[in-house]
């Protein structure tokens, strides 16, 4: 019980961009300049200042690490698994296939720091620094094979894969930005959790669905119970801090990357479906998180 009241006030504010696309003037086209600014503009800034600042002790917290790229390894055989069980078209399977291993950072270190405070926060930017990378890397492969875009040139301008490379090189290098500079990193993501979590709400849709109902139903099996299941399984054998078990399992956890949409649709995906398994794997995560997080406790 303590789990899931830790993440009422984060799921509070996807509730009230539901609430707020439906009920006020803000409307989707308002929410989708929301979600341009924080994907392009506050989240990297998050995503740059955490890694930059982040303690990389990786003799500490390399089975966490080791842990979290396993379950992200599960989630993408699992994910491409689908093409030969339930054999989609070639064009929801390319855009489909990255919601079964991404993650919504968001969430994710919101809830680190509930769970963990500063401690919990730095954990859970070490497994971001580490995985966020490969799962944009392997997203953005999927859609380039599929369309007809650059796979080097859209990884060369994805913000989130650019913000977590600056960060972990001039971490790596011994170089930090003056305080004053960091002080408008710390402003910029900390408007970026709260801002994100209302435009994940805010585009919940599930009508994209329609005639890929099976492989969204896979996707989601396998994001909200393999992935975490690996991770609980697995980490009750390795040398985990109590902490370290519950943010890894944490990240396995999470639903996908609300950016997954963005991503889709911006290299010619069905924008549609990947926004339904967005907004399933959200409302299910609701329910999934707190118990997976309630074994670890």
């Amino acid at each position: 019980m303590s789990s899931a009241l830790l993440l009422v006030p984060d799921f509070s504010l996807i509730l009230i961009g539901w609430l707020l696309v439906r009920y006020t003037p803000f409307d989707r086209p308002f929410w989708g300049g929301v979600e341009r600014l924080v994907y392009f503009v506050l989240f990297p800034a998050l995503l740059l200042q955490s890694t930059n600042a982040a303690v990389f002790d990786f003799s500490s917290t390399s089975a966490m690490l080791g842990l979290a790229l396993l379950a992200m390894a599960v989630g993408m055989a699992g994910g491409y698994a689908v093409k030969w069980v339930l054999k989609p078209d070639a064009l929801s399977f390319a855009s489909g296939l990255q919601t079964a291993f991404r993650f919504n950072s968001y969430i994710g270190l919101a809830l680190a720091s509930r769970l963990g405070g500063s401690e919990g926060l730095a954990l859970m930017a070490v497994i971001v620094g580490c995985t966020v990378p490969l799962c944009n890397v392997a997203a953005v492969w999927a859609l380039a094979r599929h369309g007809e875009t650059a796979l080097w040139k859209e990884l060369a301008r994805n913000p989130l894969i650019l913000a977590t490379a600056g960060g972990l090189v001039t971490n790596l290098l011994g170089l930090h930005p003056p305080e004053v500079v960091a002080m408008t990193l710390n402003r910029l993501g900390s408007a970026s959790t709260a801002l994100g979590l209302m435009t994940v709400g805010a585009g919940l849709q599930m009508s994209g669905a329609t005639g890929t109902v099976g492989p969204v139903a896979w996707w989601t099996g396998i994001k909200l119970l393999a992935m975490p299941c690996v991770a609980w399984l697995v980490g009750r054998y390795l040398p985990l801090t109590a902490l370290q078990y519950q943010i890894v399992v944490l990240y396995a956890s999470l639903p996908t990357a609300s950016s997954a949409y963005i991503l889709a649709v911006r290299m010619g995906g069905n924008g549609p479906m990947v926004a339904a398994t967005i907004s399933v794997m959200t409302v299910g995560a609701i329910v999934t998180t707190p118990l997976w997080l309630a074994l670890v406790s």
